[in-house]
């Protein structure tokens, strides 16, 4: 069993090193962990991502060592410092990571389990990546007008007429926190269809707690919903966020879905030393 190795923080303040990296806008801190050298506690975690005080940022990241066949694995964590399930965009800029430092197995594990990331295009501080997610073993019906779909996250999709008008300061909380999802509520995507297979798409995040400028895993459910939602036959659609565009594949198989892809840009827009 590997096992990775932890140490303590002492009290005098130490300069982490790190890099700043965006998804369509869904930004997260990156941190070389492969010496296993760093440990941070959820208020040094929440402190990093907080937009005022800190370098901010909707996720932390540590790429850390993993036992073969795994290239690494992706310890990620939520801006409110809690341990987070699977982010899209975050691992697709976990992959850009750390191809920039020579790592090139880009098979590797997250909380939700095995992943695949590529590299398709590489262009300085850009790049687009195609990660695979899990495959989604079932769509549900919550209303006429909504889906709940496990994409490595848990997400409630709600289709609307006018996505931009959606309050998402009033319906993101109230939906994220419903009793019919339990104490550990429902990330919530609010969705319009603009065009056949293009999807403009909005998401308030559980452990952000507030609308991020897109998310990858929200994408992804927001695509298998509206294929079930439309009775299309499309297995690519073009996603539309605040903050940019993706793209989501699969593969129908009776109620599930597999080969499902995320794909994207990962851009690297600063690196730095941040002291705790």
């Amino acid at each position: 069993m590997f096992h990775r190795n932890i140490f303590k923080i002492h009290t005098k303040a130490m300069k982490l090193p790190f890099c700043k990296y965006h998804g369509a806008g869904n930004d997260f801190i990156l941190i070389n962990n492969l010496s296993g050298n760093y440990h941070l506690t959820e208020k040094q975690i929440y402190a990093l991502c907080h937009r005022r005080f800190g370098i901010g940022a909707d996720g932390l990241m540590l790429l850390e060592q993993d036992e073969p066949p795994y290239g690494y694995f992706m310890n990620f964590f939520n801006s409110d410092g809690t341990e987070g399930t699977m982010c899209g965009n975050g691992g697709r800029c976990l992959v850009a990571f750390a191809d920039s430092l020579g790592l090139k197995n880009h098979y590797f594990r997250s909380i939700d389990g095995p992943h695949t990331g590529l590299v398709i295009e590489k262009s300085g501080q850009h790049a687009k990546v195609k990660l695979q997610l899990n495959d989604v073993e079932k769509i549900s019906l919550y209303d006429k007008n909504s889906y709940v779909a496990d994409t490595g996250s848990l997400h409630l999709v709600k289709f609307t007429d006018n996505v931009k008008d959606v309050n998402i300061a009033v319906e993101g909380p109230f939906w994220r926190w419903h009793k019919d999802f339990g104490e550990e509520g429902i990330n919530v995507n609010f969705v319009e269809i603009l065009d056949n297979g293009c999807l403009y798409v909005r998401t308030f995040e559980r452990g952000v707690e507030d609308e991020t400028w897109a998310c990858g895993t929200g994408s992804a459910a927001a695509a298998i919903s509206a294929r079930m939602h439309t009775k299309s036959l499309l297995d690519h659609w073009f996603i539309q966020t605040k903050g940019g565009n993706l793209e989501v594949e699969f593969r129908q198989n009776g109620d599930s879905f597999a080969d499902v892809f995320l794909t994207g840009g990962a851009v690297q827009t600063f690196e730095g030393h941040a002291e705790i």
